[in-house]
């Protein structure tokens, strides 16, 4: 009886963030994608075309998404990415990269950051996610770290041009 409510329990809770429908960004000019967690709202495409910022401002969480050049090659463009980071004060705490993906987490004070890349063209173009959220968010944001990294991908067949 115990474990029959519980599981009605979980289920009331759960059905609401399940009702809330995940939206997708496709992005023309890099030829990427990603799928956009419920209450984010965008500010609009950038004016270079190259991606969109996404804010849930209840919980002072942001999604950027945005393609690029990689000139010197996509594992330099990722050293580069991190080391930004690292000089605007985070503390790179995980990373993982790969020839064609690379992943890191960092934090600054109370604040956790999360940010992807996925080769494109080769590895002369790129597109990625940076997600920014509260420390105290951590336990209910990894569901959605999980969702942008398998859904950022390449969406489109496009000339890779520079």
């Amino acid at each position: 009886m115990m474990r029959a409510i519980f599981v009605i329990a979980m289920l009331i809770c759960v059905t609401p963030a399940m009702a809330t429908a995940w939206g997708h960004y496709s992005n023309l000019r890099f030829g990427y994608g990603i799928d956009i967690p419920p209450d984010f709202v965008g500010s609009g495409e950038s004016d270079n075309g190259d991606g969109q910022r996404f804010e849930r401002p209840v919980r002072a969480q942001s999604l950027v998404v945005w393609g690029g050049n990689a000139l010197e090659g996509f594992e330099d463009e990722t050293a580069e990415r991190m080391e930004y980071l690292t000089d605007d004060g985070w503390n790179i705490t995980y990373q993982a990269t790969t020839p064609t993906w690379a992943s890191f987490s960092a934090v600054s004070g109370q604040r956790v950051l999360y940010q992807r890349l996925i080769a494109l063209c080769g590895g002369s173009q790129y597109g990625a996610f940076q997600l920014k959220y509260s420390m105290p968010d951590i336990a209910t944001m990894n569901a959605v770290v999980e969702r942008l990294v398998t859904s950022l991908s390449v969406e489109t067949s496009k000339t890779c041009r520079q």
